[in-house]
């Protein structure tokens, strides 16, 4: 049995319960699109880690048992390699990592929020996985998914500009086999309800309903390496 001290700790650590994004969490994004300097985040911080953060850790912590261990990103921008020098992102994003680069994706910004996943950058062997997978019996049951969701959700491939090397422009799958990534996603502009326990029923439906996308990525995409070599 644990004792009192051990109580004590699981409870500081365990976020408390998801009640909404507060109108301040997009407040915060709005004022800091024109304020968006050090001495103003060490000002408004606090504003951001009670309003932002916060709530972001509570829902991802209730989603935990059924999607994964999440990931918060660090709110800092790596601005060494960009004309733009502003040190903080404007959105907050959490991720479930499923693969390497396959995840769920659940981000806060000043326009509301967005619930997204898929396949958002290759690595290593993943997309000549990928194109083996389309051009295979696989590539008809990611047609039907897609074709599933073609009506809600708003879809990235990063497409390239022709065919890939080695496949015909006349191949029935071609404009999948043109894809680079693969993710799909689905905004929600700032509403009363985003403040409530709804924001949360929401995420979990439509990663709930991305699922089978993630999964067949999981499956035949899979990870950067060859999974024979990690065991």
């Amino acid at each position: 049995m644990p004792s009192p001290a051990g109580r004590r700790k699981a409870q500081v650590d365990s976020p408390p319960r998801f009640e909404g994004f507060p109108a301040e969490a997009f407040d915060f994004y709005a004022a800091l699109e024109v304020n968006n300097t050090r001495p103003w985040w060490q000002e408004h911080k606090a504003q951001y880690e009670q309003s932002v953060r916060g709530p972001l850790v509570s829902l991802l912590s209730e989603l935990e048992e059924e999607f994964g261990t999440p990931h918060v990103f660090r709110p800092y921008r790596d601005a060494r390699f960009s004309k733009d020098k502003s040190p903080i992102k404007d959105h907050q994003g959490g991720v479930v990592n499923v693969e390497d680069a396959i995840a769920y994706y659940l981000q806060v910004s000043a326009s509301g929020i967005m619930i997204a996943g898929g396949w958002y950058a290759p690595e290593g062997q993943q997309i000549a996985r990928f194109r083996e997978s389309v051009v295979g019996p696989a590539g008809a049951e990611l047609e039907r998914i897609l074709a599933g969701m073609a009506r809600t959700w708003r879809m990235d491939g990063n497409l390239l500009k022709t065919r890939p090397r080695g496949y015909d422009m006349d191949h029935p799958r071609i404009e999948l086999l043109r894809h680079r990534r693969l993710t799909v996603a689905r905004d929600y502009a700032v509403e009363p309800w985003l403040g409530t326990r709804k924001a949360l029923t929401t995420v979990r439906t439509q990663w709930r309903a991305m699922r089978p996308l993630i999964e067949w990525l999981a499956d035949y995409v899979g990870p950067a390496g060859d999974p024979s070599e990690q065991w």
